[in-house]
Order: structure tokens, then sequence, then C-alpha cells
């Protein structure tokens, strides 16, 4: 006979169920309160917020506010190329590049090669030259011409929301069905020597490169200002380095994108084969693999789940544009287009995740720029579809940065409970954050989440900050302390905090880390980033990141993030600079990154000249740095120009005229840039470009007057002639989503 179960144990049994379902209601309820509190904080409060948070476990809503609005949702648009891509092809997928012979040539001489592509984004100089390798080992020694087809995609090379950018950053780089290291090609500078020009290399090198080298070698404490253009130039890629760089040992690296894939290619396999004893005896020319063609070797990629964590670990716009194109004929037929693969992704999304066309916009499948609009309800939708389907849940999931480990989060949500619980792909824009994907909490419950920022005031960083408190939070549910600690201790505001010399010792220690350039220092030196409350001294270890390591654009995001030209930063930094007697930390580094172009270090280095107010000596020396800036990003310079308040463009005209007189270059880019743009396309450009050059003018001449005895300066675009100044003209879609330098 059985014995009895004590009554007390019986009622246990059913309490516990119901105790469970009590918790979790307390836990959601907490982590509602917490996260309307984030909400509620600045700059998200005045900025337009779409999210939605969903419990994977029980599929419940817990958190939404404007989950329906369609906003621009920047990267986060790579989860649905991601996923129509993975549900269409398969995590067992290969890309394949084949390599064709037809026998003898014409005239007695060698057959062609031809290498057919059909959309490989994975194709670095590593594996090209394991391929040449492959192709020796095969028997190939002499070869006539080497054939490229490149028809498996449609001609067009940029998708739409390209256009709205006219730069050669590596992010920007064209489709190809014949593609390599992300079409995108690596410039290395090292010094030369004293008075001489700086040594160039080319990553990969080929012929298809013409390079004008214009950067000398300079002994100057401050001489690092360089910029790379890239451009057509017919069938080959003109190469101009403008600029100078330091006269010691150091090696300076930049990625740029290339024009013609095809073509860049096959003169990269020409000089490999080359290389390898294998003789090319004709030209690199696009065409046709004929018929009667034997395949001769097959190329294949690493498998589709390890491309898919190159898209979204890395972000890379070439990758999401590849894919696209890629599902787009496979599912529809070749040619591959833009424009077919969008039609695969609304298929896919309305008849199986169940989001009716219409209802969203998608144009391109990077998320670049001002093209897309989604809503925080149809990525959440869109997520909770992918989990539940176990096949290819797994690479979905892990193709996404992991928080405080890899890819675009590996520096963020550093000491919260988010690391290594919360897997996401973020989104970046100019006035766009996002972050989207997947968290477990520390008390178990799993979830999927979403959260848009758009048309926000000021800097990202603070933007970044709160999208951060807000995941951290939700892992941070189900812990004793509760996401009000995790908010806390993400979102607390900086201040001045300690002495003066305390803030200096601390100061000294950080710019002796940044002097050495090391990168084992970043790990120690972000760790101490994000637990220095003191603004000026938080701009001082970011320099000291960023000066670390250089290439690494995580490093000049913490820079711009950090360094202000407010009092607290700048106007402090300055003071206590003078006592320390050194450089005032982190302007030398913002001129850096604005000498290439970056739009943003710019927009600092116009507010600077402003906040630089009666001090001569940070004046003067302003005033060099935006004549060096004119003449290695002329351009963009103007453009940033452009967007400024009045008052600080009003300040930075000025110092930029007193630079240009101190430089006495009447060959100075400058001035081919204005007259360049005068004739934009956009009217409201030209007209600035005009009335710039005219206040340039006399600035210029009222510089001079003290020794030319009042008498009015001419300067190569024309004389002085008064004009109003234009009101600032913001300028969208300039901020890249990510660093999309290939690996070597």
């Amino acid at each position: 006979m059985k014995a009895a179960v004590p009554l007390a144990a019986c009622l246990g049994l059913l309490a516990a169920p119901a105790f469970a379902a009590s918790s979790k209601a307390q836990e959601r309820e907490q982590l509602r309160k917490v996260l309307n509190e984030v909400l509620q904080r600045s700059p998200l409060k005045t900025s337009r917020v779409s999210v939605q948070v969903q419990s994977l476990d029980d599929g419940a809503v817990v958190f939404a506010q404007h989950s329906d609005d369609l906003l621009n949702p920047a990267s986060n648009v790579k989860l649905f190329t991601a996923a129509t891509s993975l549900v269409k092809l398969g995590s067992e997928f290969r890309f394949e590049t084949e390599f064709l012979q037809e026998g003898e040539g014409k005239g007695g001489g060698k057959a062609p090669l031809y290498v057919r592509g059909k959309g490989d984004p994975s194709i670095t100089t590593e594996r090209l030259y394991g391929i040449v390798s492959e192709l020796h080992h095969l028997g190939l020694r002499d070869v006539g011409d080497i054939i490229v087809d490149d028809s498996y995609f449609d001609p067009e090379r940029l998708a739409p929301g390209f256009d709205q950018e006219n730069t050669d950053r590596a992010y920007m780089a064209p489709t190809g069905a014949v593609s390599l290291n992300a079409n995108a090609v690596g410039v290395y500078l090292r010094s030369g020597g004293p008075g001489k020009k700086a040594e160039v290399e080319m990553e990969p090198p080929s012929d298809y490169f013409v390079i004008q080298n214009f950067v000398t070698v300079s002994g100057q404490k401050r001489a690092r200002r360089f910029a790379v253009m890239s451009e057509s130039a017919g069938e080959h890629q003109r190469i101009i380095l403008r600029g100078t760089v330091p006269n010691e040992k150091g090696e300076w690296s930049v990625w740029k994108k290339i024009d013609n894939p095809p073509i860049y290619f096959g003169y990269t396999l020409r000089h490999m084969m080359e290389e390898r004893g294998i003789k090319v005896r004709g030209k690199v020319r696009l065409g046709r693999v004929p018929e009667r063609a034997k395949l001769f070797y097959v190329a294949q990629s690493e498998t589709f789940d390890l491309v898919l964590k190159r898209m979204n670990k890395l972000s890379s716009n070439f990758v999401a544009e590849q894919l696209l194109k890629t599902v787009g004929a496979e599912v529809k037929g070749a040619p591959g287009s833009t424009a077919k693969g969008i039609q695969v992704a609304e298929d896919f999304l309305e008849r199986e995740v169940g989001i009716p066309r219409g209802s969203y916009v998608m144009k391109n499948g990077s998320g670049l720029n001002d093209t897309n609009r989604m809503s925080a309800q149809q990525i959440s939708r869109l997520l909770k579809y992918m989990y539940d389907r176990f096949p290819i849940a797994p690479e979905y999931l892990s193709s996404m940065g992991i928080a405080g480990k890899d890819g675009t989060l590996r520096y963020r949500f550093e000491g919260s409970e988010a690391v290594g619980r919360l897997r996401a792909k973020t989104g970046t824009l100019e006035n766009v954050c996002a972050l989207s994907g997947y968290v477990q909490a520390v008390g178990g419950e799993k979830f999927a989440f979403s959260m848009m920022v758009n048309d926000y005031a000021g800097r990202s960083g603070q933007v970044v900050q709160a999208i951060d408190a807000f995941g951290a939070a939700v892992a941070a549910s189900g812990t004793p302390q509760g996401p009000d600690r995790a908010v806390a201790e993400l979102m607390t505001q900086g201040a001045a905090v300690g002495s003066s010399e305390e803030a200096k010792a601390r100061i000294r220690t950080y710019l002796a880390l940044g002097h050495q350039a090391d990168k084992r220092n970043i790990s120690f030196l972000r760790t101490a980033w994000r637990n220095e409350r003191d603004p000026a001294v938080r701009a001082v270890v970011a320099d000291s990141i960023y000066q670390s390591n250089p290439q690494d654009y995580l490093g000049a995001r913490a820079l711009l993030d950090s360094f202000s030209a407010g009092e607290d930063v700048y106007g402090r930094l300055r003071n206590l600079a003078r006592d320390l007697k050194v450089d005032v930390p982190g302007v030398q580094s913002v001129v850096e990154l604005a000498a290439e172009g970056n739009s943003e270090a710019l927009g600092r280095l116009v507010e600077l000249a402003r906040a630089a107010k009666d001090d001569e000596a940070q004046k003067t020396e302003l005033s060099e740095s935006f004549t060096e800036v004119a003449r290695t990003a002329p351009e963009e310079l103007i453009v940033a120009l452009r967007g400024a308040p009045a008052p600080d463009r009003d300040a930075a005209e000025t110092l930029l005229a007193k630079g240009m007189v101190k430089a006495a270059d009447a060959q100075h880019p400058l001035w081919p840039a204005i007259n360049k743009l005068k004739g934009a396309v956009d009217p409201e450009l030209a007209t600035f470009a005009k009335g710039l050059d005219t206040r340039l003018s006399q600035r210029i001449a009222q510089e001079k007057a003290p020794s030319s005895g009042g008498a009015l300066a001419q300067t190569p675009t024309g004389p002085a002639v008064s004009m109003p100044a234009p009101q600032a003209v913001p300028v969208k879609g300039t901020f890249k989503t990510a660093d999309t330098r290939p690996r070597k």
C-alpha cells in the first residue's frame, strides 16, 4: 500500500506553477516600468522611436511603444536579407566560380582562360592565390586572354540608396558576379624619409591601378594629414594620394572601393598567375563563356552560414547586396538583380512570415541611406519566425554580433548582464540608430526585441548609450537587483570628478598609453573609457583608444562620440593641457580624421573654430589645420561648412582664410573644389559654393590688408564680391553603417 502524500506537499505542488506565473508577471511589470523610464530620458524623449519586446517563451508582447510606426531601420534591413537568403538558399549553399577553356586560340596562340562568376562575395587575395595554385597543379602553364564573364548579375552595380552618397569609401563598393576583396582595395603608406614621397603599396598589387602619389614625408610634430581618392579611369582604377605623413616608423592604410569588379578580378588573377609561373600572353577583357568551353576548375566558397556571419557581424553592405542579387538569380533566374531579390524577399515575408506587401518599404538589401521603412513590430515578427524554424534558427542566430564579444557589438554592453546573452544586429546612419535581435534574461526568459531611433538631436553616442541600457535592462530581468541597476550603470551622466590635479594625473597616464600606439592596450582602455565619468578625461581615453589602432573604425567612433567643443570637454582640456604643457588631447586626432574626409570629424573641427574664442595659439593651430584639411578633403570640408550653424561656419571660414593666406598657395586644391561645386546638381550646394567663394575672397583680402596697404586681394576664383551667407542646411545619409574593410 502506497504511503499517503502529506496535504502540505500537495498544496505546494499546486502552488508552484501559480507562484512561477506570479513571479514572471512581476518581473515583466518591473521590466516595463524601467523600459518606460529609459524612453523618457533624453535624447529618446524627443526622438522618433519604434520599439517592441516579445517573449519567445509564450509569444506575449512584453513591451511596445509606437511599434507599428515605419522608421528607417538602417542596417537592420540585413536581418530581412539574411532570413530570405538563408530560407531560399539553405545553410549548405556554396557559391561557385568556374574556370573554363576551349582549346587552342586563333592564329596559333594559346587558348583563353574564361572565368564565370556566380556572385561569390567571399573571394579574397588569399583565396585567389589558392585558386591560382590549384590551376597550376592541374597543369595550367600558358594561356591567351583572360576573359571574365560577369553576366550572372545585371549590369547595375549600385542598389537604390547608394546614389544618395557620392563617396569612394569601401562601404559603398559595387556588386559584381565576379568580385574580389569585397570590391575594395587596400592602400598602404610608409615613410620614405624626410623630404621624399611616402612609399605606397597596393593590396592586392596589379596593373589595374594607376597611382598618383603626392604624399610627402615631414619631420613636423603633427604631420599625419593625408587622404586617398579612388576613381574610375577607363579599364583601370586611379588612386590619388595627397598630404603628409610623419618621418617616423609606421604604416598607415585605408580601404577604398573600386569601380569595375570583373576587370579588377581579372588583372589581379593575371598578376598572380604570372607570379606562380603561368604565362599570360593576352589581355584581360570582358566576355561570355562560349557553349563549347570545357570546365577546367570550380572554386567553391565556404558554406552559406559562414557568409552570413561576415554580413551581419561586420555589417557588410557589399555582402548584403551580393546576397540579394544571388537569391534573385537562383529563384527568379539569371541575371540576378536587386529588383528580383526584393521580389523574392517580399514573397517570403508575405507568404511565410505574414508581413504583407505594402506594409513596409524595402528597396535594397543593406539598409544604406534613406531608402527603407520598417516597424519594430515587423522586425520582431521576423525574429520570432526565424527563431521558431529550428532547421535554420542556429545559423540565423549565430550570424549576429554577440554583446561584448564580437562583430559590431564587441565593445558594447561591457560590464552589463547583456554580455554573452544578447545577440543582435546594429544599424547606424546619420540621425538613425537601431538594434534588433535576441536576448536571454538572467531569469531564464528569452526575448526577441527591436528598437529603432530616428531624427534625434545631437550625437549618436547618447542614443547608443540609451539603446544599450534598454537591452541591458531586458538582459537583467530576473536578477535580484532587477533591470534598474543595469540602466543606472549604463546611463550615468558624466561630470567633472575630483580635483584638477587628479584629472591631470589620469590624463598623463592615458596620454602615455596612447603614445605607445599598442593594440594590446585597447582592452584596458576600453574598460577605462566605459567606467570614466569625467567627460574631459573620458575624451582623452577615447583618443588613446583611437591612437592605439587608427585603422579600427570603432576607435574613431569612440573618439567622435566622446570629444566635443563644449566647455566640459574642449574648454576644460585646453586649461588642463596648458598646465601639463601638452597639446590639447583629441584635437589632432580629429584633424587626422577630418583630413581623410570623415564627415563627423569635419563637423567637430568646424565646431572647434568658434570654441577657440580668444585663444590665439589655438586659433593659429586650427587655421593651419583647416588649410591642411582643405588640401586633402576640400569637397568634404565645403559640405561640412554648408551644414554647420551660422556662428560655427563664420568662425571656421575666418580661420580657413587666415590659413590660406599663410599657405600662400595659388594652386591649393580648395579653389578647384569650390569651382566644381558651383556647378553641382544640388542647387543649394551650388549656391553655397558661390557664397563661400565670395566670403573667402573677402576674408583673405582683409587678412592681407595690413601688409598690402589695404589693396583688395584676388583669389584664383575671382574678385571679392559681397553676398549674404546662406542658412545652415543639414546633410543627410553621410555616415556609414559599418566598417566593411575586407579581411586579408
